[in-house]
């Protein structure tokens, strides 16, 4: 259910965003049916409109939609942000790690384990 309503999501937001295209795929392959309909230039053949006006009619109204939209304008706000940068230091002190893990002499000057030592490491060149 939740893969579900996932999937639909990103549906809903890849059609919004690709709607001026998808206006244009449509044209395209109803061509003959939106000249014959909708086209106002029917009886001008030579200007070879073919439904363009009316694709042009779409995209304004796609283009007008989009500009009235409640989040329209937070893309044009200019925001700042002031940090403060404090320094702190961490404890070192790990809870429920003991401090010494004496488990075999031979192969304790071997081991050393860190919690954080697979994270922060340099990096390391691959041959």
């Amino acid at each position: 259910m939740t893969r579900f309503f996932a999937l639909f999501l990103a549906v809903l937001v890849l059609l919004q965003t690709f709607s001026r295209e998808l206006l244009v795929l449509d044209y395209q392959a109803r061509k003959a049916e939106i000249t014959r309909l909708f086209c106002v230039n029917k009886d001008k053949p030579r200007l070879h409109c073919n439904g363009k006006c009316h694709l042009r009619r779409q995209l304004g109204k796609a283009t007008d939609t989009e500009s009235k939209a409640p989040g329209a304008g937070f893309a044009k706000i200019k925001y700042e942000v002031l940090l403060s940068l404090t320094s702190f230091e961490l404890g070192t002190k790990v809870i429920g790690y003991p401090k010494t893990v004496r488990f075999a002499p031979r192969v304790a000057s071997c081991y050393a384990f860190s919690p954080v030592h697979g994270i922060f490491h340099p990096p390391t060149a691959q041959a």
